[in-house]
């Protein structure tokens, strides 16, 4: 046996008198504990608890099985046994409430059999009296049958010390010196004959009525109270009660002497219980609650009753509130269920119709690549000689609208749209096939600052573009002197004119060079956005140049002089920054107004001499200085003679023109900002929100000349009669007011 404990020490420094055996579960020890602290020990007395627990012979493992103790390292058993040990200590925590006012101390004994556990711990510590619980109401039976821990302890405990058995109803005791009855005592005892009740009957009952008699008085009847009287009681009957029974003892033995006289069968019974009392005379019954039970307990057990069923009823509603809220929440728990069931339903429809939806986009997305291909195919339209010639007049000088060295431009209407019609050349020849190859790549190049290509006639070598309204750059720089171009919208030309170059240059498989870039090949629609005119027809007029003329015959060098580059002058080849240098001699021409000749070494010289604002168009007069310095040595950059020296159009030119015009938008009042005249609308005179193009060819805005057809079937502008009243989005329009009111926003 191994045991460890853990103690409160007295005052007196001696170990406890009184121990009691308390068990895992307290069934019964709470019963022996509450008696010993009320019977056997006075207030501040010392008393020892001791619970037994079996040895350590398994250790758990952290997979949960169970390793011997011989295979484990002694470090471990030994942390696993503190531990043990450790978790017992919390048995005796309820127990200690029960001994309030007494010194306890606690001791956990190891061992297999608890009652020897007992009983070399009663043997070793010196305890006088050791207290032991019993669950059973009818303890005596149970232990006779069963040899449980009471009756072990009981029959073996060695007789220096006292065994108090306290069950429910009664106490038994064993005192200490009255451990020395002989074996043939027992015997004696054991073999009494029938005969010899009947002699000795009357002297028996009167030894048994004075022995009860004398442990009731001496004895306490337990009440489950601690008082001190009860107390000492207890203490000082141990002595009495011990000469009585030793009498008693004595009394048996003269029993003894007459067993061979017979008896009658019954009387002889009652003298058997009375030999079995006087030699058990170490278990002495108390207060048998059969014969008279106490009337404070039973009372206490009353109000024990009383609020036992109080608490039932309690319980009780508890239970029927709680069935109520389990009902409700269940119903909760339902709807939350169907809302769950409802949601996965409409998500698994979401993933459905998402499903639906990207193929139904994908779809889309072919019929739109269909489309594309159909309008790339449809855009350019072929038209037929005689379609041309009626829509010109047969070529008449009243449609003529422009003339140059390639050719006249018509305006005329075709597909109820007007367009301008430009001849290359009045006979077809040989080199058609070239032509049409030319006129299919063309007819791809859609862009917003690239004249849009509607159709071609190679019968007679004729292109077909847009209208542009407002003419060439060229009509507004040199001819239109009473209404001369913003210095903001010059900038903005710059800006878009290198967008469309950029992205003539980006195209694949080979750039397409323009080869004669001029303000006249730079026109403006109605709402001044610029557009590069004439693209790669340099390059069809240098392969479709006609045989019989000699000013193309020694060379194939196309453009116009003061445009062209220097070196694609020396060798005739052509590169894509070909093309910048004509940029930069415009973007000259738009800073100073000026024509091309000499221009680039004026600027030049009024930058170094610091009076480039002497130099700058006179028909501005709120030119931002520091921008248009910045423009103007752009400008010079792009005019270098050779083309190594010339910026990046796309990673340096187009940069910069961003950042130079995001400067003066900044810097733009919007007080020095008039609204352009194609952005008033001619009914309502104010700037149009929703523009709309009228079959007269002019923009209104959309509620006015929606209400003017209603009304009028003429055109507000020329009170002519209109050929239908459909009107269509000024897409262009729209964009270029946002942006001028984006511009002047600030």
């Amino acid at each position: 046996m191994d045991g460890s404990t853990s103690s409160q020490a007295g005052s007196d420094g001696g170990g406890p008198q009184v121990a009691v055996a308390v068990r895992g579960d307290g069934r019964g020890s709470r019963r022996a504990a509450r008696w010993a602290a009320a019977c056997m020990v006075p207030a501040g007395g010392r008393l020892a608890l001791v619970h037994v627990i079996p040895p350590v012979s398994f250790v758990p493992s952290p997979s949960g099985e169970r390793v011997p103790v011989e295979k484990m390292e002694r470090e471990v058993v030994e942390i696993y046994a503190q531990d043990s040990r450790a978790r017992a200590q919390e048995v005796f925590l309820p127990f200690r409430r029960l001994c309030a006012r007494r010194t306890v101390e606690t001791v956990v004994l190891e061992g297999d059999n608890v009652a020897e556990a007992l009983v070399s711990y009663a043997a070793e510590s010196g305890v006088r009296s050791l207290v032991v619980g019993s669950a059973s109401l009818t303890w005596l039976r149970r232990m006779l049958r069963l040899r449980d821990v009471p009756f072990m302890v009981l029959k073996t405990m060695p007789s220096s010390c006292n065994v108090f058995v306290v069950s429910r109803h009664r106490v038994a005791i064993k005192f200490a010196n009255l451990a020395r009855t002989s074996k043939s005592n027992n015997a004696k005892v054991q073999s009494i004959s029938h005969k010899a009740f009947s002699q000795i009957q009357r002297d028996w009952m009167q030894d048994k009525q004075s022995l009860n008699n004398l442990v009731d008085d001496e004895i306490p009847k337990y009440s489950g109270k601690s008082s001190s009287d009860s107390c000492s009681q207890v203490c000082s009957s141990l002595s009495t009660s011990s000469n009585a029974i030793k009498s008693s003892e004595s009394h048996g033995r003269r029993i003894l002497g007459g067993l061979g006289r017979k008896t009658p069968r019954r009387e002889r019974n009652k003298d058997i219980d009375a030999i079995g009392q006087c030699k058990e005379v170490r278990y002495v019954a108390l207060s048998s609650v059969e014969e008279s039970q106490p009337v404070g307990e039973v009372a206490t057990l009353r109000k024990e009753l009383k609020d036992t069923l109080m608490m039932y009823d309690r319980a009780c509603e508890n239970l029927a509130d709680a069935k109520e809220k389990i009902q409700i929440l269940s119903g909760e728990c339902r709807d939350d269920v169907n809302k769950v069931q409802d949601a996965l339903q409409r998500e698994e429809e979401l993933k459905q119709a998402v499903v639906d939806e990207k193929t139904k986009h994908l779809q889309a997305i072919g019929a739109v690549e269909m489309a594309k291909e159909s309008f790339a195919r449809k855009s350019c339209r072929q038209y037929s000689r005689h379609e041309i010639e009626l829509a010109t007049d047969y070529f008449s000088d009243a449609k003529k609208i422009g003339e140059g060295g390639y050719g006249n431009v018509y305006r005329c209407t075709l597909d109820h749209t007007e367009v301008a019609v430009k001849v290359i050349q009045q006979d077809s020849n040989d080199k058609t096939d070239e032509f049409l190859r030319e006129v299919e790549i063309l007819s791809k190049l859609h862009h917003p600052n690239l004249v849009l290509l509607l159709g071609f006639c190679p019968e007679i070598g004729c292109l077909v573009y847009e209208y542009m309204e407002n003419g060439s750059l060229e009509d507004q720089l040199i001819n239109n002197k009473e209404q001369p171009l913003h210095w903001f919208l010059r900038f903005q030309i710059i800006f878009e004119v290198s967008c469309g170059l950029a992205f003539l240059h980006g195209t694949k498989p080979e750039p397409i060079v323009h080869r004669d870039l001029k303000p006249g090949n730079i026109l403006l629609d109605k709402n001044y956005v610029s557009k590069i005119g004439d693209v790669g027809f340099a390059k069809l007029i240098s392969d479709l140049v006609p045989e019989g003329l000699t000013e193309y015959r020694d060379t194939v060098i196309a453009g116009t002089l003061f445009y062209m580059d220097p070196e694609y002058q020396l060798t005739g080849t052509v590169r894509p920054k070909s093309d910048l240098y004509a940029l930069g001699v415009i973007i000259l021409q738009l800073l100073t107004g000026k024509r091309p000749h000499g221009l680039i070494c004026s600027v030049e010289d009024a930058i170094e001499k610091g009076i480039l604002s002497d130099i700058l168009d006179r028909s501005q007069t709120d030119w931002p200085i520091a921008e248009a310095e910045m423009l103007a040595k752009l400008g010079l950059r792009c005019t270098a003679l050779k083309c190594r020296d010339r910026p990046n159009l796309e990673s340096e030119v187009l940069p910069e023109m961003e950042n130079i015009l995001s400067r003066v938008t900044a810097s733009l009042k919007l007080e020095n900002i008039i609204a352009p005249s194609h952005f008033i609308c001619p009914i309502l005179q104010e700037v149009m929100e929703n523009p709309y193009v009228a079959a007269d060819g002019h923009t209104y805005e959309h509620r006015a000349i929606k209400a003017w057809l209603k009304k009028h079937e003429v055109s507000p502008v020329t009170n002519q009669r209109l050929p239908h009243r459909s009107i269509i989005p000024n897409h262009s329009l729209h964009a270029a007011i946002q942006q001028w009111k984006l511009r002047t926003s600030f």
